[in-house]
């Protein structure tokens, strides 16, 4: 989120020239105090759980109100022959707008299919990142250049971060930390997808992938939980983090094999079976008799196992997912600076 600050002025009136450049300064401050308030609407309803596309409307309220911005500084005449702070609170726009359109536009698509992969997500969260990362240093330029102008003016800025400023910081700092603490759930959350898949196809070199897949990453993200501290104290993200890595570890590590052991015993028995099938019932041996009870017996043993795994597992995941997004939900609604 762009840093954008608010000055109050302290201007001598003594002469002319300062009272001038004083409304000159203030005009342009005008403007961005306009902008200030659109770009501080829309992050809060995007963060207070409405998704990019649900909120077009006011981005594109906030387009709106930064071409109008540009228009009056840019028919603003030069100060004293100098039109460099003009020009730079007017570049600020301009370039405020081009990310507004073709970044945050491009984002909307991201978000689309974002939950297809790791990387896609990636890609979404990284596309933010840039687009707010490029209206920082527009901001901070055109902030310089407020700086320079008051000091060849005679003006004294007041440096201020207003209730409005340091809302748009701290809605920064907490894109900032979901985005780390949200890719790190999201991988282990798209491997066990990927597993789940594989299990509801039987398909045992898939589940072997995807189980080996889903230890990794939840071990190793586990292991990155030490890089992830509380956010102003608050401990409830990261400690849902561990929880749901947790469950994934523990589902992929000991949990999943025992459905590959009941694929592999499904698939001795089917064998034995058919070899059973296929010998006329004159000819069948005592042994092959034991042979395919005993294939039956364990056969049903994984079956019973398997099932029972099944159902603990399916309610415990849904405990943690629901744990999980309560959790990101709640964080986001307390910590989102709420703004209209």
């Amino acid at each position: 989120m762009a840093r954008i600050f608010f000055f109050a002025l302290l201007i001598s009136f003594n002469s002319f020239g300062q009272s001038d450049a004083g409304e000159y300064i203030g005009a342009i401050g005008e403007q961005f105090n306009k902008i200030s308030h659109e770009m501080m609407t829309y992050t809060s309803a995007v963060n207070h759980g409405k998704s990019a596309r649900k909120v077009e409307k006011r981005r594109t309220e906030l387009m709106q109100q930064v071409k109008e911005s540009e228009t009056t500084v840019r028919k603003m005449k030069p100060f004293n022959g100098v039109s460099t702070l003009r020009d730079s609170i007017a570049g600020y726009f301009r370039m405020t707008s081009i990310v507004l359109n073709k970044d945050y536009g491009k984002i909307v698509d991201l978000e689309e299919i974002a939950e297809q992969s790791y990387d896609a997500m990636e890609a979404y969260l990284l596309a933010k990142e840039k687009a707010e990362d490029r209206l920082d240093l527009a901001s901070d330029n055109a902030n310089e250049q407020y700086q320079v102008f008051a000091t060849a003016n005679n003006i004294k800025l007041i440096k201020s971060e207003s209730e409005l400023s340091r809302k748009m910081e701290k809605a920064g700092k907490i894109s900032v930390y979901t985005n780390k603490v949200y890719l790190l759930f999201f991988k282990s959350y798209k491997n066990e997808a990927y597993l789940m898949d594989a299990v509801s196809r039987d398909d045992i070199t898939g589940i072997e992938q995807s189980r080996n897949a889903l230890a990794a990453s939840a071990t190793a993200d586990l292991g990155r939980l030490g890089e992830v501290a509380g956010f102003n104290g608050d401990m409830s993200l990261r400690t849902s983090l561990q929880q749901i890595l947790t469950f994934y570890k523990t589902e992929a590590n000991d949990k999943m094999k025992l459905h590959s052991d009941y694929l592999l015993a499904k698939d001795s028995f089917e064998k034995i079976k058919k070899n059973l099938d296929a010998t006329p019932q004159g000819k069948r041996t005592k042994e092959n008799v034991d042979a395919y009870n005993k294939a039956v017996n364990e056969f049903n043993a994984k079956v019973n196992t398997s099932n029972a795994m099944h159902q603990d597992m399916n309610k415990k995941r849904s405990a943690a997912l629901k744990n999980w997004n309560e959790a990101y939900d709640t964080f986001l609604d307390k910590h989102t600076p709420k703004y209209k």
